[in-house]
């Protein structure tokens, strides 16, 4: 089945949850727009506010899972890159710029790897949480009345 096709018809089954799974899936490096999605739900009849809300969700939590995963490969990881200069340079640029590189995440195609990236570096999650879930929501937002809907 085509991919858009099954997105459509995973909107009109399941609504709100279904944009959740949509919006998740969108922020975890798979290449589909979770924005298309929160438009899509929208003409479909859910509320701007609904939309927001469930598109939050997924991609707010998806947004938690690529810190994770990046957390979780950084230990592993580490100690066999640690004496690499390109490994070190990423290192002090991201102690010194890492949180204002979160102002980025809410960015396509560079978001999401924002996100993995800050925690591989180990930023503290509840800045990273603070950042990153304001962004999307407002972007969310934006995009939801920002287009008199």
């Amino acid at each position: 089945m085509e991919l858009s096709k099954l997105l459509s018809e995973l909107l009109q089954t399941y609504a709100g949850p279904g944009l959740t799974l949509i919006s998740f899936g969108a922020a975890t490096l798979l290449p589909f727009s979770s924005e298309a999605a929160l438009m899509g739900a929208i003409w479909s009849g859910l509320s701007p506010g609904e939309a927001v809300f469930w598109a939050s969700i997924g991609n707010c939590a998806a947004c938690a899972f690529n810190y994770s995963l990046g957390y979780w490969f950084g230990k592993k990881i580490e100690d066999r890159i640690s004496e690499s200069k390109t490994y070190a340079g990423w290192a002090e640029r991201m102690s010194r710029w890492g949180y204002w590189a979160l102002g980025f995440s809410f960015l396509p195609f560079v978001g999401d790897p924002i996100t993995v990236l800050s925690g591989f570096f180990r930023q503290k999650f509840w800045i990273f949480a603070l950042v990153v879930f304001s962004l999307r929501i407002l972007r969310y937002t934006a995009l939801a009345y920002g287009f008199g809907l």
